[in-house]
């Protein structure tokens, strides 16, 4: 799907820049480590884009546009030159920088001369989500022959969030409104996918500052759908998708009259998981709905 550079060291390796984004760095810490720790276990080299910086999501973009079109453009430069793709984990740091590449090539938008100083061609790197280069044919082989234990007992619906897809003419996304590369990664890795049309509706994202009524709103819909199609699981590629669903889960249910029980895993959690990662326990105990009832109840304890 997307072509990697091949190391000169370890046979198979592939080697691709790696622009994480403010949040793994902080709040999204298990995230971070999750997907250094998938990407290790699928022999996939990230080389950190050097010296990036925030993207412009998500308060930027709404206030000043030349500010957030400079800051993508920053780090486009500076992944000009370096392996390619270049692989994006959140799917607001995606979309930023895909929107602020497609108006720098279609016009030419002018940058501050500091940034234009960098040089290099902001149509050169790949911008990639992770989920989609993570289920790429190589991963989905590469997972299979080297999963330790299947998923089995896992009934899991893919949340893909909003971000990451549309709109279609700027990522490129061939399938916007029915994504499946989460759905044949967790089939490869033994878990039940369930079917539902509601992948890729809004989870308020950071609403849950200004508006938590929205948020709870959207999240409380989710939940209700997940549970009507038979999951036992959410499964997303999204902090802040993960965040909402996850953080106030306890809370949403007081408010819906009704018990939820519904773990939000990251996909590369569950490559960990599947494929013997020994800190895949860690990165589970820093949710707040904790999955560890749940993979005990279908014999997949940590």
């Amino acid at each position: 799907m997307h072509a990697a550079r091949m190391t000169n060291g370890q046979e198979g390796t592939r080697e691709v820049s790696y622009y994480p984004g403010c949040s793994l760095e902080a709040t999204a810490r298990d995230y971070a480590e999750s997907v250094a720790g998938a990407a290790e276990l699928l022999g996939i080299k990230l080389n950190e884009v050097p010296d990036w910086n925030c993207c412009g999501a998500t308060a930027a973009h709404s206030l000043d546009h030349r500010v957030t079109l400079n800051l993508a453009a920053r780090n486009l430069a500076l992944a000009a030159g370096r392996p390619q793709p270049v692989v994006v984990p959140c799917a607001l740091c995606f979309n930023r920088l895909k929107s602020a590449q497609a108006e720098l090539m279609a016009d030419g938008a002018a940058v501050i001369p500091e940034i234009a100083e960098l040089g290099g061609n902001y149509g050169e790197a790949q911008v990639v989500e992770l989920n989609s280069f993570f289920s790429a044919g190589w991963a989905l082989e590469k997972a299979r022959s080297l999963k330790k234990r299947d998923l089995t007992g896992l009934k899991a619906v893919c949340y893909y969030g909003c971000q990451g897809q549309r709109p279609p003419a700027i990522t490129g996304h061939p399938a916007p409104e029915n994504p499946t590369g989460l759905d044949r990664l967790l089939k490869a890795l033994g878990a039940q996918v369930l079917d539902w049309p509601y992948k890729t509706d809004c989870c308020g994202a950071s609403h849950s500052v200004p508006r938590p009524d929205i948020v709870h709103t959207l999240v409380a819909r989710l939940y209700e759908r997940a549970l009507a199609a038979g999951a036992n699981c959410l499964v997303t590629g999204c902090q802040m998708c993960q965040a909402n669903l996850d953080l106030y889960q306890e809370q949403i249910a007081q408010e819906m009259g009704r018990p939820v029980y519904l773990p939000v895993f990251y996909f590369t959690e569950l490559i960990g998981l599947a494929l013997g990662h020994p800190q895949a326990g860690r990165w589970l105990d820093r949710h707040m709905t904790s999955p560890r009832p749940l993979l005990a109840s279908v014999g997949l304890a940590l």
